[in-house]
């Protein structure tokens, strides 16, 4: 099965290993989804095994030549895959994805995505398009989910997500114009909330959740 290094970790190497799905779990240990590990790990061990899950999924979708088929080798240099034949090279897949909180005096835009569960509420997010800047996908998402236009767009941070592959860029933006509306798709439900007076929210390891407790602490 494949192995791959992916640095250290406080001072020891690491690696991604690949098991059999039917590989039996080591004693005293369990094998989990990385999502339900959310809470339980610490953050920079929870970014590590995302790396380790995005290095195995590519590395796993790039053993064949995307344009003659031919079997690539993984470069000794760098993190890529060459083909021998024709000489093309393919990195890991990143997509970068935009996440933004919405502040509209003392209220932050809250909106209940069709998939998320228990009733949580989040921030809006999507992915950038080909030709877009990053402020135009927080534009464009903000006006295709909830209807509304927003101005003042400044970053917050970012996050590698593992999901399979994304990385999430925060924005701050502040309220222009227009009345919430959403696109009964991809969100069912939004609305303003003030920081004593929030729903569920995302857990703490997640770029959505620093954002909207850096809004709760500057906000109160």
């Amino acid at each position: 099965m494949r192995t791959l290094y992916l640095g250290t970790f406080e001072d020891t190497p690491s690696f991604a290993a690949e098991v059999r799905s039917d590989a039996a779990e080591p004693e005293g240990m369990a094998f989990r989804p990385l999502r339900s590990l959310y809470d339980e790990v610490d953050e920079d061990l929870f970014h590590l095994a995302g790396k380790a899950i995005q290095m195995l999924a590519w590395d796993d979708t790039h053993q064949y030549c995307g344009r003659c088929g031919t079997q690539t080798v993984l470069s000794e240099i760098e993190r890529s895959r060459k083909c021998p034949n024709c000489g093309l090279v393919n990195y890991p897949r990143l997509a970068p994805a935009v996440i933004t909180a919405i502040l509209k005096d003392n209220q932050i835009l809250l909106a209940h995505a069709r998939h998320f569960q228990n009733n949580m509420y989040g921030l809006i997010a999507g992915f950038v398009e080909p030709g877009e800047t990053l402020e135009d996908c927080v534009k464009r998402e903000i006006m295709e989910e909830v209807g509304i236009k927003v101005n003042n767009i400044r970053y917050f941070g970012s996050q590698q997500w593992p999901f399979p592959h994304s990385l999430m860029v925060g924005f701050l933006a502040d309220y222009e114009s227009g009345e919430i509306t959403v696109d009964g798709e991809e969100i069912v439900h939004a609305d303003w909330f003030e920081p004593g007076n929030l729903p569920v929210i995302p857990a703490n390891v997640s770029i959505a959740r620093k954002i909207i407790d850096w809004y709760v602490e500057n906000y109160s």
